[in-house]
């Protein structure tokens, strides 16, 4: 254990942590959930056994993967089908895929596997039981896959630089939990160690996901992939809006990772000396995070010159890395990043973060949400009127009646069950707008109170339609982080930032947004692979490409 000051440095204020700008710029640290759940399967040594693999030549057909974690038995049930090439899309709407996938409660019987050989493929037409825990779907990268089954055919191996360049060999369009049509509520897994994190088990499927394609392209290939090439095989994702309002509709859950997060870096900054061993971690770090960034390229122009002036920014602030043999040498390293951009910022974060498990790793077990929010109502429109003044003043400063700070609308549609944005000049159906509008509820709420002091209860009697706002205003007085501090119906709301946030705590990699609305990402590239799971190899942060 580290030494630390008298007590960890200050959290950073909500006011400049929970801004879009810098929400979008976040990236994975080691309390990401694909890493809690990795450590978790490597301190286990956990062992993943094939009891079933029935596959045609092409890779059609089905497979049964299983593990023990902490106690309980888990498997996926992998289904792959023929695609035809015009039924390919990684839409939400499409109602095809190369593979679908349940991750199964315990060992499925041959009648569980038929059950799911005949609905996993359906997805959200299907059937499904309790005790199938997630379910998923996922489409092939046609070209990363067909180069690496003709490179195997030939006794080869894929091209290296396409595999840095794309870096997997599927792409998921869902991973459903939760509940969700007619699978297993989440409380059945709740209090399981190792799935009693955020999205465990939707980790823990996608993971044995990519074990699983990794086994297809060789079965299908016949041949070996090498394990530095296999490595950086991860599973992509598709993500879009889908995503974006459950950092809005789940407040407490929020806070609980940002504060773990926050926190982690105010005991690290608060460290007092760094061991020789420790600054040469620091600075290995800092290399491969500058080979990280140069690997990382996207087609967008504007996406792809922000990642290349983070990457010339991030070189240059070096020689701040080479500097840590004083007092304090994390708070002046955090002081010094103060003057650069906020992506370097937050790269700064994670890698701070990275070297001292010992210190924060057990932050982990505080970012669920077990009971909700816990937050007592104001007894009075003074004290409510006092908090909004003191914790929303941002969302009092826009004039809501002007078209571009209340341009967007978010709605659900009918037809995919998924959330959607509309403009709220140019399109119909505003009247069917779901309440992420908080800012502005918040100024409608501070508008509407009396002069005087009085009950609330009275107020919302007189005032239903401000529940809402008043519960929210609640809910942020005791959970500072639990709110995104910026007008989420501007003109100027880019989603794509909330995605960037979820999906950096979800320990997403190689960010490629394709709009404002919409991003494929990496997971588990660079993970140790299904027989590597061991408390050694947990060193895959920003992971590049082995020469």
């Amino acid at each position: 254990m580290k030494d630390l000051a008298d007590h960890s440095m200050p959290l950073r204020p909500p006011g400049d942590v929970m801004r879009l700008a810098r929400m979008g710029a976040m990236m994975p640290t080691r309390l990401s959930f694909l890493r809690v759940l990795l450590r978790r399967l490597c301190a286990e040594r956990a062992q993943i056994t094939r009891p079933v693999w029935s596959m045609t030549a092409a890779g059609h057909g089905h497979a049964v993967y299983s593990l023990d974690l902490s106690g309980h038995t888990y498997s996926l049930v992998a289904i792959s089908t023929d695609l035809p090439a015009d039924q390919r899309s990684d839409r939400v709407i499409a109602t095809a895929w190369d593979a679908a996938f349940v991750l199964f409660d315990g060992v499925p019987s041959p009648d569980d596997i038929a059950r799911i050989a005949e609905n996993a493929p359906r997805q959200e037409a299907g059937r499904f039981s309790p005790r199938d825990l997630v379910l998923s779907r996922a489409n092939k990268s046609v070209r990363m896959w067909n180069a690496t089954v003709d490179a195997l055919r030939a006794g080869g191996q894929p091209d290296a630089t396409m595999i840095r360049d794309i870096g997997y060999l599927m792409r998921t369009t869902a991973v459903y939990g939760n509940g969700k049509f007619g699978i297993a509520d989440r409380h059945v897994i709740a209090g399981r160690p190792g799935l009693d994190g955020p999205f465990a088990a939707e980790m823990l499927t996608v993971y044995l996901i990519r074990h699983f394609t990794l086994d297809l392209v060789q079965h299908v290939g016949q041949g070996r992939l090498e394990p530095g090439l296999a490595r950086h095989l991860g599973i992509g994702n598709a993500t879009g809006l889908g995503m974006a309002p459950f950092l809005v509709n789940h407040p407490v859950l929020l806070n609980n990772w940002m504060v773990a997060r926050e926190t982690a870096l105010g005991r690290v900054r608060s460290i007092e000396r760094l061991t020789d061993p420790e600054q040469a971690q620091f600075h290995a770090l800092h290399v491969r995070a500058a080979r990280h960034l140069s690997e990382w390229h996207v087609p967008a122009p504007d996406h792809n010159q922000v990642l290349r002036d983070l990457e010339a920014e991030w070189q240059a602030f070096q020689p701040h890395f080479d500097a840590l043999d004083g007092p304090h040498p994390l708070e002046k390293l955090w002081q010094a990043a103060q003057a650069q951009s906020v992506p370097c910022q937050e790269l700064v974060v994670a890698l701070m973060l990275e070297p001292f498990g010992d210190l924060i790793d057990g932050l982990a077990e505080c970012m669920g949400d077990p009971f909700g929010p816990l937050a007592a109502p104001f007894c009075g429109t003074d004290a409510l009127r006092q908090a909004i003044e003191a914790d929303w003043a941002w969302a009092l400063t826009a004039d809501y009646t002007q078209a571009d700070a209340c341009r967007r609308f978010w709605y659900v549609s009918a037809a995919k069950l998924e959330p959607r944005l509309g403009d709220r000049f140019a399109e119909p159906g505003a009247e069917l707008e779901t309440p992420l509008d908080i800012a502005r509820r918040v100024a409608a709420l501070y508008r509407d109170l009396p002069a005087g002091d009085g009950p609330v209860s009275d107020f919302l009697a007189q005032y239903p339609d401000h529940a809402l706002a008043a519960f929210r205003v609640c809910v942020l007085s005791r959970y500072p982080y639990a709110d995104i501090r910026d007008n989420l119906i501007a003109a100027t709301c880019k989603p794509i930032d909330m995605l960037r946030c979820k999906l950096s705590f979800f320990g997403a990699t190689k960010f490629d947004p394709k709009s404002d609305l919409w991003t494929r990402i990496t997971l588990a590239q660079g993970a140790p692979l299904g027989d590597e799971l061991t408390p050694e190899n947990d060193d895959w942060w920003l992971p590049v490409l082995a020469h």
